[in-house]
């Protein structure tokens, strides 16, 4: 038991074995009494048998001699040290148990008197009157319990109050009430102001609750308008007179190195106004939050409303401006020098999330910061100053020489090695050597081209008249690919750069033996055709002399256009009649259609295969009907095919007035013309231009459809190998005059 609390009593049956209020009377404590002879109590640990409510019976009552009866003592009271409060008597009764001596039973004194009078008395010293105690019956279980409890004597001693005995009824029993300790009496004070605080802080929240119902919350902005303590009607009117402009202002944003400047309304972005404030109204119930938004502000985002499609323009436009491709680590040459170029990550805007950012972002006031994605480099600064040092600086220590014969040589200067030597990556972050040979080829060829002896393919001649072969010449030409195969190493040497030029034969295309063998000794084919004008024949005898002695071996294809090259002025051709949209006009190398026809006609008798031609667009009648071609320059070609054996040869014989065309070989094949008769006649239309140097007079011609027919047969027997038909509608020649 601890030193602060008093002596407990248990009871067994607090409801079913209690005793009768009179028989707890008679078994309450004596008050404190002074020993005059020696009383030993019973040891009620050991020799005595707890006696229950039925075998005890109901106890006498025993009052003590010449004292004044104290009050009834509560049951519930018992167990405390602690004053008991009575409202009804204003009076505190204390119950102190006292042990005068060793060997005396407890004893109680009762101090009925008021609060104040007991407190007062408490320092006094006094004597209790002598009093004996006669032996006492057994009592109750729970009052024995209660006798052979010890209590720690207390220090300060009481003069008794001495009353007159009554009988009382004892109080109904009550919970101890301890009075307040005068520690916590100096806290009432600061606790009522407390509560008057708190009181006024919760109406000040109601009225602030009730006077800014129906507005928005104090201290919201959007976009750093302050709407707030504003009605839903004003908050819009407000943004809207705020906000709304800056739709139209340019809005600046940056995207990775790249400023630039974006307008809300052209990129399709716009304020969904009732989205936005419905995020606003709501009036927070928090009182934390109502009291710190008199200090501070509530940011409420804009909710703005997109047309993608605008938006992807926009972003896409400034994708054009912000995205570069990276700059891969490298080797150049300039001036004979070699520089490292440091490789740069290149950056690509992200237009999707690009986009959702603008849109999130622009009202915010600031810059707007886009995504970007970075292009990486697959060449590293190491791998370019590796490059570097090992093989383009040594490539240009000097020129790289190639010596020919005669003491020529041909020079590959330290300022042209950048067209020969090139880096490109090599996936490890290095760069790997590129030689073009080809290139080097291309310069040191023309340095020792008189070294060379050039071949010469066989061909013919008429001396006599009769194609005679002209042997062909062998050339002794310089092998540059064997020459320069060791580039590599002499741009690598920084020592010797010289290589000696590898020369070597060369058969002409055409050998003498060949050209023997082409069976080329007879005319199988041959046309002429005349009327032309003087322009048209100087334009013709020049084509002419082109083809002169082309020879087509077996299944080879001949092209006049390609053959011939380019005939403009520069060739030496010179304006004459041609037809131009389907009439008579000029031009530069005109004429050269009745070449054509005339070549055309010649390979048609020696059995050459069509391979292309085109008809003019109205009928000349200097030419055979259906068996005639026009050609132009880099459009309409004249083509055919040597389906022989053997080979064939082209020879022309041009004069001021005519055109001959002969084709020589080895005539296998007879050919046969039949022309049918002109059809579906057509009238010409008068066409009237200004008077110059545009307008060609003509005086017109019919149009007409006709069919040419060509029967080829076999030369040694006479059997028909084939037999083709070819249909051609000629428009007519309009009526042109020059007024």
């Amino acid at each position: 038991m601890s030193d602060e609390e008093g002596p407990s009593v248990e009871k067994t049956n607090s409801e079913d074995s209690s005793l009768p209020e009179q028989e707890l009377e008679s078994v309450e404590e004596p008050q404190a009494v002074e020993e005059t002879e020696s009383v030993e109590e019973p040891d009620t640990s050991e020799d005595t048998e707890p006696v229950s409510e039925a075998e005890a019976g109901e106890p006498e009552a025993v009052e003590p001699e010449a004292v004044e009866a104290p009050n009834p003592v509560d049951e519930d009271a018992i167990d405390s040290t602690e004053p008991t409060v009575d409202e009804s008597a204003n009076e505190v009764t204390t119950v102190i148990p006292v042990v005068p001596a060793e060997d005396a039973p407890p004893t109680e004194v009762v101090d009925s008197a008021p609060a104040t009078e007991a407190i007062d008395e408490q320092t006094q010293q006094f004597e209790p009157p002598a009093v004996v105690v006669p032996p006492k019956p057994p009592r109750p279980e729970f009052v024995q319990q209660y006798d052979t409890q010890q209590f720690e004597p207390i220090q300060q001693q009481y003069e008794p109050v001495v009353r007159e005995p009554e009988v009382i009824a004892p109080p109904p029993p009550q919970q101890p009430v301890a009075p307040a300790p005068a520690s916590s009496r100096k806290w009432v004070k600061p606790a009522i102001a407390v509560g008057a605080i708190f009181a006024v802080a919760v109406i000040a929240y109601g009225v602030d609750i009730f006077t800014s119902s129906g507005k928005t919350p104090r201290g919201t902005q959007v976009a750093g308008v302050d709407i707030g303590d504003l009605t839903p009607a004003d908050a819009e009117a407000t943004l809207r007179s705020e906000l709304g402009p800056r739709l139209v202002e340019p809005v600046a944003v940056h995207a990775g190195g790249v400023d630039s400047e974006i307008v809300p309304a052209s990129a399709g972005v716009d304020v969904d106004w009732s989205a936005t404030l419905s995020g606003v109204n709501a009036q927070p119930i928090n009182p934390i939050t109502r009291i710190t938004s008199f200090f501070g502000s509530r940011e409420v985002p804009v909710v703005s409303t997109v047309d993608q499609g605008a938006l992807d323009a926009s972003m896409s436009q400034l994708a054009a401006n912000s995205d570069r491709a990276p700059v891969e680590g490298a080797v150049v040459f300039e001036r004979g020098k070699a520089t490292g170029v440091s490789p740069a990550a290149g950056q690509a805007l992200e237009t999707q999330q690009a986009g959702a950012t603008f849109a999130a972002e622009w009202s915010d006031g600031g810059v707007v910061d886009l995504p970007v994605d970075e292009v990486p480099v697959t060449v590293t600064q190491a791998g370019v100053d590796r490059a570097l040092q090992e093989i383009a600086i040594p490539a240009v220590s000097g020129d790289v020489v190639v010596n020919g014969r005669d003491g020529k040589v041909a020079t590959l200067g330290v300022d042209q090695i950048g067209e020969v030597l090139t880096f490109t990556p090599d996936g490890s972050g290095g760069l790997t050597p590129q030689y073009n040979t080809d290139a080097a080829i291309k310069i040191l060829t023309p340095q020792l081209v008189s070294t060379e002896v050039q071949p010469k393919d066989a061909s013919f001649t008429f001396a006599g008249g009769k194609p005679t072969v002209v042997p062909g010449v062998v050339g002794d030409l310089i092998n540059w690919p064997d020459t320069v195969k060791e580039l590599p190493v002499l741009l690598g040497s920084t020592a010797s750069r010289a290589t000696p030029a590898v020369y070597g034969p060369v058969p002409p295309a055409l050998t003498t033996e060949a050209a023997n063998a082409l069976g080329i000794n007879e005319v199988i084919g041959e046309f002429t055709t005349g009327g032309f004008e003087y322009a048209s024949g100087v334009n013709i005898g020049l084509a002419a002399s082109e083809i002169d002695g082309a020879v087509i071996k077996p299944g080879d294809t001949f092209s006049l256009n390609e053959y011939t090259g380019p005939r403009g002025a520069a060739q030496g051709y010179v304006e004459s009649g041609i037809i131009n949209n389907g009439r008579p006009d000029k031009a530069v190398g005109g004429g050269i259609s009745q070449l054509a026809t005339t070549l055309y006609n010649a390979t048609y008798f020696a059995g050459m295969d069509d391979v292309a031609h085109t008809e003019h667009s109205y009928y000349i009648s200097r030419y055979p009907e259906a068996r005639e071609a026009t050609i132009f320059d880099g459009a309409i070609d004249l083509q055919f095919r040597n389906p022989a054996k053997t080979g064939v040869m082209i020879e022309t014989i041009a004069t001021s007035s005519n055109i001959t065309v002969r084709i020589w070989g080895t005539k296998t094949v007879d050919v046969a013309s039949t022309t049918g008769p002109r059809t579906s006649p057509t009238s010409p239309n008068t066409v009237t231009l200004p008077e110059g140097p545009g307008c060609v007079a003509s005086s017109g011609a019919p149009g007409f459809t006709v069919s040419d027919t060509r029967v080829i047969t076999d030369h040694a027997s006479g059997a028909e190998i084939s037999s083709n038909t070819r249909t051609v509608k000629y428009d007519p020649v309009p009526i042109v005059k020059c007024e």
